[in-house]
């Protein structure tokens, strides 16, 4: 690496990781607060790790995402990266950064692709979602809108019941959107793969107004799926259908189906859909694999 791109790239980290002061007189307005939270989890090898980083920065490299963040309200939005396995293994790769236009976002995307990738071990989606919630406190930023974005390949198999983990983030304001991978490729400790992660997506991990899935169905479609749903959420908009596949081609917020603060709350909890093989289908498939790995 040439000497010149290592200093920035160093200040560029530096920025990022130190952020807003939570001192500062007033946090300053943006139309999102963005917690970007991606699986490294062990079901997910090296490559795929790559492909999943790569289809962020590729996103913030887009000029459609470029010009979704300039028409919002305010024009801009603030966004933080971490990936998460276990419970007790997440990773901030980029603290909160104000991006504004072209030129910050493509910082952020050249910062991301230098940063070594990592992988973990379980899946702790109620982990991430733990660690995600006070992320948005003292960041020097108010958004008119807060969202998790979840992304990975498998159900919940750590750290504690995931509903109440969701049911805890809404409650305080928060937007939990997913985007599902279903990928049937055999991961290399042999663990057992949920065919329908979508369906399990949608009845136990997405939640508040306008909650959406954006399917990836594979990881080589990931880059389009990060693409059209982060238009989505930053325009405020919910895709065409609720459960929406990611298809290849232009997307742009127009093919949304209506702003955010035209819907009402969405249907109780208690009253959605559950998941036919129940929210703690992760965990039973861990005890399961682990009992017959080794024994009772």
């Amino acid at each position: 690496m040439h000497r010149v791109l290592a200093v920035t790239l160093a200040l560029l980290a530096a920025a990022i990781l130190v952020g807003r002061s939570p001192a500062s007189a007033a946090d300053l307005p943006v139309d999102l607060e963005l917690v970007l939270a991606i699986d490294i989890s062990g079901s997910i090898d090296a490559d795929e790790a790559k492909l999943q980083r790569q289809g962020y920065v590729d996103a913030l490299r887009d000029p459609e995402i470029h010009k979704a963040i300039k028409a919002g309200v305010i024009g801009r939005i603030a966004v933080t990266y971490f990936e998460w396995s276990s419970f007790d293994h997440k990773s901030i790769v980029a603290g909160w950064t104000l991006l504004d236009g072209p030129k910050s976002a493509l910082e952020l995307a050249a910062y991301l692709a230098e940063v070594p990738v990592r992988t973990g071990m379980r899946t702790s989606i109620t982990g991430a979602i733990l660690f995600a919630m006070p992320m948005f406190e003292g960041n020097g930023f108010e958004g008119t809108r807060r969202v998790i974005d979840i992304s990975g390949d498998g159900p919940n198999n750590d750290g504690g019941d995931i509903a109440e983990a969701r049911d805890d983030a809404v409650a305080r304001g928060i937007v939990i959107n997913g985007l599902p991978i279903i990928n049937d490729r055999p991961n290399r400790f042999g663990f057992p793969v949920l065919q329908d992660l979508d369906k399990y997506y949608e009845a136990c991990v997405i939640g508040g107004p306008g909650a959406f899935v954006v399917v990836a169905r594979d990881f080589d479609s990931f880059a389009a799926a990060v693409r059209r749903k982060m238009l989505l959420e930053i325009a405020g908009m919910l895709p065409p259908v609720r459960h929406a596949q990611a298809l290849p081609g232009a997307i742009t917020p127009a093919a949304a189906r209506k702003p955010l603060r035209q819907l009402a709350q969405t249907a109780p909890l208690q009253d959605r859909p559950g998941y036919p093989g129940g929210c703690d289908v992760g965990e039973r498939q861990s005890r399961d694999f682990w009992r017959q790995r080794y024994g009772p």
